[in-house]
């Protein structure tokens, strides 16, 4: 739609905005292949747009703190707001966003998780009374029933025997089936969750060798474990070092270089990611086929968010099936089984029967779903005694196998006859683990004219985002060279050559442009 109207010259650009930075430089990767050349690194003072750009992609809190800017800037132009609910998030962003593309030429909203915990408005969204109303619905179940667009997702839910000391001094145990308060479900489900104890090893082992089965006949499958917190990550990335013999990467929002390594595992085939809400929304890994559900954010959003992380087709053969692992807490398992629902629905008609017996085992209803326990802020008095994963008898069972064969692991997991689909070691998977622990295998301007997209095989080469990047960056050095050489400011050596090759400034430069500056920053240096 965009390059259509682009060539036609109905607009004049694209801006796309954004809930995250690391989703900048994803709209700007994926929109190259079709020839719309973003930049991501755009910033309301860098002034004009180069000539050879057909947009920006810039974050909601960029448009909330200069709305004005992006006014001016979208102006017979086309608005992509991506996951629009953030701009609902307070009044300012509310407004800002309002304010910048209330006059675009066109508005494309788009959202995921098109709802909000809060009362606040989302602009440009029709409202019948309370209820938000979509133009255009494609869910889940539809996506399931195109085929070849999202993978059918199954949720192993593992039981567990918990002991722990609350924060008002008083010893507890309980397995998941006990029926508890909010607070102590929730310190049940932190407990599970502690890196030391035993049921998080064993889940995590589960998963790891459910993904090396994957991996037999998917190389790139990979998996993501999402912790609670950034030490929470680091215990497990520590984990699956020395239990399994894997090194995993770590993407938390405390390390500037998070993006960069959840674009590297994105294109590598590393096996696992540990993340702390970094690779939820929008963050798009198609090779993800496997997560563990290990944090305590228990929110239905925040899960479908992290579900929809495992669903996105890759386009590489025919049977894909991913497995988001989870605690057997009445919550999660409510949550898991409305997902299970939309794909049941779109791969067998259910009898009325067996929607009747969905809940028989939730038959206490609910609890109602929360944000992250913290415990009444009394986390130093918290403290885990043990937590040990159970089978389906309730006794205490091997990491190695927590499901038999026949054995459905949850309601939303199962298929007729009750079996995970495509389960290691099982009669229909291809065979036993392979050999060993890991099994891995390696490894303000016009129109601009849009070129036709390039093959995948030169893509990578002839990329105008990574080019005008490398040229930048270039350009930069040189300049420290020429200041270093010649005692001159960076000020007087960036006007001098700006002045020479025709710019105002080196955020306006086209590729060419770039091209051109570095040249005469290295005959400079010459002489």
């Amino acid at each position: 739609m965009a390059r259509r109207a682009l060539l036609a010259r109905t607009i004049k650009r694209v801006v796309v905005v954004v809930p995250t930075q690391h989703l900048k430089g994803q709209w700007a990767h994926a929109a190259e292949p079709a020839g719309i050349h973003l930049d991501p690194s755009w910033a309301s003072g860098y002034g004009a747009l180069p000539t050879d750009v057909h947009g920006v992609v810039v974050t909601y809190q960029q448009v909330a703190a200069n709305p004005g800017a992006l006014r001016t800037l979208v102006s017979g132009s086309l608005a992509v707001l991506d996951e629009i609910h953030h701009a609902g998030e307070s009044r300012a962003w509310g407004d800002g966003v309002r304010f910048a593309f209330e006059h675009a030429h066109r508005r494309l909203c788009l959202s995921g998780t098109p709802f909000r915990s809060d009362q606040h408005v989302i602009p440009f969204v029709r409202y019948d009374g309370d209820l938000a109303q979509a133009d255009y619905e494609y869910g889940y179940g539809e996506a399931l029933k195109d085929q070849s667009v999202v993978r059918p997702v199954y949720f192993p839910r593992i039981n567990g025997h918990m002991e722990w000391m609350a924060p008002d001094g008083g010893t507890y145990a309980a397995t998941f089936d006990d029926r508890l308060t909010k607070d102590l479900a929730s310190q049940r489900l932190r407990a599970a969750l502690d890196a030391e104890g035993e049921w998080l090893p064993a889940v995590i082992t589960q998963a790891h060798h459910q993904l090396s089965h994957l991996r037999q006949s998917d190389p790139r499958a990979g998996g993501l474990v999402i912790a609670v917190d950034q030490e929470h990550a680091r215990a497990i990335a520590a984990m699956l070092q020395d239990k399994l013999g894997v090194t995993a990467v770590i993407a938390t929002s405390d390390d500037p270089s998070a993006s960069d390594n959840i674009a590297a595992f994105s294109e590598a085939s590393s096996p696992w990611i540990v993340a702390v809400r970094m690779v939820s929304e929008g963050v798009d890994i198609p090779r993800l086929r496997i997560g563990v559900y290990a944090t305590n954010t228990i929110t239905e959003l925040f899960f479908r968010q992290a579900v929809g992380r495992l669903v996105r087709w890759s386009g590489a053969g025919q049977r894909q099936t991913a497995y988001m692992f989870i605690p057997d807490d009445i919550r999660l398992r409510t949550f898991a089984q409305k997902v299970a629902e939309q794909r049941q629905h779109s791969l067998r008609k259910r009898t009325q029967e067996e929607e009747d017996d969905a809940f028989k085992r939730d038959d206490a209803g609910p609890v109602e779903p929360q944000e992250p326990d913290l415990l009444d802020g009394q986390l130093s008095l918290f403290s885990v005694i043990s937590a040990v994963p159970l089978d389906e008898h309730g006794k205490p069972l091997e990491a190695t196998r927590l499901y038999p064969e026949n054995e459905t692991a949850e309601t939303a997991g199962g298929e007729e006859n009750g079996a995970l689909p495509d389960w290691y070691g099982s009669a229909q998977s291809s065979g036993a683990l392979p050999a060993g622990q890991g099994g891995w295998v390696p490894g303000a301007s016009p129109a601009v004219p849009l070129p036709d997209p390039e093959p995948a095989s030169t893509r990578a080469a002839l990329s105008p985002l990574a080019k005008r990047r490398s040229l930048r960056e270039q350009n930069n050095e040189l300049v420290r060279e020429l200041v270093h050489t010649t005692q001159k400011s960076h000020a007087d050596v960036n006007n001098e050559l700006n002045r020479k090759i025709g710019l105002k400034r080196v955020s306006e430069a086209t590729v060419r442009q770039l091209e051109q500056r570095l040249e005469l920053a290295k005959k400079l240096l010459k002489r």
